[in-house]
């Protein structure tokens, strides 16, 4: 096999020791040699640069390096939070450069530029070119993220990924490059080979309410609908359903409570591929609501609701339609980028979600982490940047 991926996820109290010791069960399954990407998900409860410090130990100094923070991570064995998951690859068919920048809220455009720039003759390199991306989960432009990689890259590279999370505290995000941690920041991998990744995206969700429209908007807040404070109308349009599940919408305690509310009740944005899902965070003391990327004024969209059995159906297809793209192509390991609000909806079967992943990909190394948002632009399917999805990702073994 001349693609090999091998993966380890630690938990514990001392950063320094947790990140080695998972970067040296990660090379020992690899055989030890060469490392030419590792991928780093992990909790802000561990200093990220004692992490990266002591996996560079491991992996020496000409191996990529690209992560973020996380509120949840994941491996073909473990389910976990509060942890420091880690994906090593080598490969004698693929090539892997990360960059990075910053000042992603001020002009998100010009720091994809500023990347794009930076990969120069890079670019050149012959075979095809898929990108995997991370970004600060709190700057609110993911979307625009999105599209602009896709502009300067070519609308025709693959490009997955997710938006880093800090376990619900809704505070600060990092990524990871190579050896900085930085927020307000974008970070790509640009993987060079002779095949793109496979990628499949899916959500769980369906219509609740009929569709309204988003009268007035500007950024990632949503003022009004239909005329009226976005908070009240989502109040509105959910009560029944979220009483039916334990959750009074006219008493909830604080702004943890709301926010869960908000993220088992989602914006679904009409297109004609379907819905694409827009996570609501929190509400303002105006009645207006931030999402966890850009509202345009004038949408049409409804309030989405969805159900346990279907969040984990919807991983299993995100898996499927990935293995349909790689088309019976052999798979050295496999990513996921899955929202933390699926996690929220699942509870404790979220393990049900990763299993239904694992048993369509088959037995082969799996790292993932839960996200504030998802990236799968791929020309043959539903693309962009999405919501409460799992966004499944095979890496060719040749």
């Amino acid at each position: 096999m001349s693609t090999q991926f091998a993966t380890a996820i630690k938990k514990g109290d001392e950063s320094f020791e947790i990140g080695r010791a998972a970067a040296q069960e990660a090379h020992s399954k690899l055989g030890g040699g060469r490392v030419d990407l590792c991928l780093v998900f992990g909790s802000l409860s561990y200093d990220l640069h004692q992490v990266l410090r002591s996996i560079r130990s491991v992996i020496g100094e000409k191996a990529q390096i690209l992560g973020a923070s996380s509120c949840g991570e994941f491996t073909e064995d473990v389910v976990g939070e509060g942890s420091i998951a880690v994906g090593l690859l080598r490969s004698d068919e693929y090539r892997f450069q990360v960059r990075a920048a910053s000042g992603l809220r001020q002009d998100v455009i010009q720091v994809i530029t500023r990347i794009h720039e930076e990969f120069g003759d890079f670019l050149q390199l012959e075979g095809q070119t898929s990108i995997i991306m991370t970004a600060d989960g709190l700057a609110g432009n993911g979307e625009e993220a999105t599209l602009g990689a896709s502009a300067l890259f070519g609308v025709d590279t693959t490009i997955v990924g997710g938006t880093a999370g800090d376990e619900l505290a809704f505070q600060e995000t990092v990524v990871i490059a190579n050896d900085q941690v930085l927020t307000d920041a974008v970070s790509v991998c640009v993987v060079k080979g002779p095949h793109s990744l496979f990628a499949g995206v899916q959500h769980g969700h369906e219509p609740l309410s009929e569709t309204l429209e988003a009268t007035r908007a500007e950024g990632s807040v949503l003022y009004t609908v239909n005329g009226r404070k976005a908070w009240e109308v989502w109040k509105e349009e959910a009560r029944e359903r979220a009483m039916a599940i334990g959750i009074d919408v006219d008493h909830l305690a604080d702004p943890s409570e709301e926010g869960i509310f908000l993220i088992r009740f989602e914006l679904g944005l009409e297109t004609d591929a379907g819905y694409k899902i827009r996570v609501p965070l929190s509400r303002n003391e105006d009645g207006s609501l931030n999402f966890a990327c850009t509202i345009p004024e004038g949408i049409k969209f409804r309030v989405m609701q969805s159900k346990k059995p279907a969040q984990v159906r919807s991983a299993r297809r995100a898996a499927e339609l990935a293995m349909e793209a790689a088309g019976g192509q052999e798979i050295a390991g496999a990513l996921v980028f899955d929202c933390v609000c699926r996690s929220i909806i699942l509870g404790k079967q979220f393990s049900n979600a990763v299993a239904a992943m694992k048993e369509v990909i088959g037995d082969v190394p799996l790292l993932g982490f839960e996200t504030y948002g998802e990236i799968c632009m791929d020309p043959l399917q539903f693309s962009g940047f999405h919501n409460t999805t799992s966004v499944a990702v095979l890496i060719p073994a040749a």
